[in-house]
């Protein structure tokens, strides 16, 4: 089964994303980390239950050892918006079994003492423009991000997916979280967030 892991608000540059972030909850983010294979550079916003939500970008100083980044970030233009979501699985290549080809295949990565398994797509790109989800196993032992970050008083109320082949991309995949909402429409994704300055929401 599938749950929703963290979120991703993919930018331009990673000062732009961040304010952006940070403007629209109302509290700081913290300094993350590189991924030398995709050429990216992040900064974090840990939230309750477990979650968290990542502003990430091109790094302009990496050359991505996979020849392209992740997360659609080589195709990207506009200003700082949510992009991505992320599920967590215990079983990734049985998830993967069902999942659509546009998934992509399951990449090793590391960093720091953080081991996990993902599914990326051979050029970079999102799975249905991001109507599918990332998939990630973490490593047995390691700890989780959300874990590791302060907590900021912000919780993830819903979020909501919407696509055009919504049903097709249900049948897909085994999710179940309560929190996250997939219905047919045009594409667009939603997360409403309880934050110390009231309900918020990034789209």
């Amino acid at each position: 089964m599938l749950k929703l892991d963290h979120l991703a608000v993919a930018c331009t540059t990673l000062a732009e994303g961040t304010a952006w972030v940070e403007d629209q909850l109302g509290v700081k983010l913290q300094p993350g980390g590189q991924h030398p294979r995709y050429g990216t550079h992040n900064t974090l916003l840990g939230l309750a239950d477990g979650l968290y939500l990542e502003v990430i970008t091109k790094d302009p100083d990496a050359v991505p050892e996979a020849g392209h980044a992740w997360f659609g970030l080589d195709n990207f233009t506009g200003p700082p918006r949510l992009a991505n979501w992320i599920c967590q699985t215990d079983n990734l290549a049985e998830a993967l079994a069902t999942a659509p080809a546009a998934a992509g295949t399951s990449r090793a990565l590391t960093r720091a003492d953080l081991e996990w398994q993902i599914t990326v797509p051979d050029d970079g790109s999102l799975p249905y423009g991001g109507g599918f989800p990332t998939l990630i196993q973490w490593a047995e032992g390691t700890r989780h991000p959300a874990d590791r970050l302060p907590a900021s008083g912000c919780r993830l109320r819903t979020f909501a997916v919407h696509h055009p082949q919504a049903d097709a991309l249900l049948g897909m995949m085994a999710l179940a979280d309560p929190r996250v909402e997939v219905a047919t429409g045009p594409f667009a994704l939603k997360a409403t967030f309880e934050t110390p300055s009231g309900i918020r929401t990034l789209s």
